[in-house]
């Protein structure tokens, strides 16, 4: 069996990719896997995550669906036709039994071609809204996989699957004590985990930093900055006399899947985007969390159908300031009974077997 795994532009496309890769190969040792993907964007993360599962990349260029004016367009135009070429090569040379696509600008002219070949596509979408990258692919494939219900009205009825969102499952195998000692924290005082996502939200990072006196009056705060926000983040903090390792604030610009699945055993509070690889992550974990969704992105519709259900608070990043970010910390910190219930209610939204539906979809393809 030959599975070709396309989609790009970020890390929420590439991690639900190796996860479906690693359910394959736990069922079908012997399969064949290739990724098409971009270098542009999250491409080195792309390349490195699929090199270290042994599954060989090609990359391609393609145009990027944007919402907004960009000179780059006149790029783009040149761009998308020589990744239709590029992945004509790849998919005659290797000739798939058929494709995953995890949606993305980079995943559409390997769907365009795959349709032209006659290989069967399954295509996963993980926002409530479908990004424009799966609105396209969706009419040349065979099959959609849905995370949310709702996201069922923009396909054929005879093309969805509801499988959830799959996730890496070492995210869920986190070492509390090993968490304690490698961050040097209290067990006896409660942890803010900040997620500002792997390149980094600066809108997040100064709230915090601008806010971090009087969190800490009651917590201690874990803060991933990303890397390209590090400096400046740790520099904000400085500035309000918090140095990174010191007086409950370590700031860390990025941290590894055990590091990651170490930190959600241990934290009382998420505060995070809402994009959906995370929002599964913190429905994993049963974690309680304020999210803060990126405006020009689909993650407000994410966060808010979260708070419509009672699994999330939600603020928007327009209403950012830290009198009301500490107010909304405090409220679920000090209500045993509010974070009890928003547990319950954010673990209906995961799905454990969402990458064994989503196998179970590609074999259906494949027989017909």
């Amino acid at each position: 069996m030959r599975i070709v795994l396309t989609g790009g532009g970020s890390g929420g496309h590439v991690f639900p990719l190796v996860a479906v890769a690693k359910e394959l190969k736990s069922r079908y040792p012997d399969v064949e896997l290739l990724y098409i993907g971009t270098k542009s964007q999250m491409g080195e993360l792309a390349e490195k995550t699929m090199k270290q599962e042994g599954i060989p990349v090609k990359n391609i260029l393609t145009g990027k669906l944007r919402r907004y004016f960009s000179f780059q367009y006149f790029l783009d135009v040149f761009r998308f036709p020589i990744g239709i070429i590029q992945s004509l090569v790849h998919l005659l040379v290797y000739m798939p039994d058929a494709v995953f696509s995890k949606g993305g600008y980079a995943s559409v002219p390997v769907v365009l071609v795959a349709w032209l070949y006659r290989i069967p596509v399954l295509a996963h979408e993980s926002d409530s809204s479908p990004g424009w990258a799966n609105k396209i692919s969706g009419k040349f494939c065979k099959y959609i996989a849905v995370s949310y219900p709702e996201t069922q009205k923009y396909f054929l009825d005879e093309k969805v699957l509801l499988t959830g969102n799959p996730i890496r499952k070492e995210l869920l195998e986190g070492n509390p004590q090993r968490a304690y000692e490698r961050w040097k924290l209290n067990d006896q005082i409660p942890v803010i985990f900040v997620v500002g996502g792997s390149q980094g939200s600066r809108a997040i990072n100064n709230a915090i930093t601008k806010a971090i006196k009087e969190i800490t009056k009651t917590a201690q705060i874990v803060h991933m900055t990303g890397k390209d926000e590090y400096e400046n983040t740790i520099s904000e903090a400085g500035k309000r006399g918090f140095k990174s390792g010191h007086s409950k604030y370590r700031a860390i610009p990025f941290l590894n899947r055990e590091e990651m699945a170490d930190m959600y055993s241990i934290a009382s509070l998420v505060i995070s985007r809402a994009g959906a690889n995370t929002i599964t992550e913190i429905a994993a974990n049963k974690l309680v969390s304020i999210l803060i969704p990126m405006e020009s992105h689909d993650q407000p519709m994410n966060a808010f159908y979260l708070a419509k259900k009672g699994g999330a608070l939600v603020l928007e990043e327009s209403n950012l300031g830290p009198h009301i970010l500490v107010s909304k910390i405090e409220e679920l910190l000090h209500s045993a009974t509010l974070r009890k219930q928003m547990s319950e209610n954010i673990a209906e939204f995961y799905h454990p077997d969402a990458s064994k539906k989503i196998v179970d979809g590609i074999l259906k393809m494949l027989r017909g």
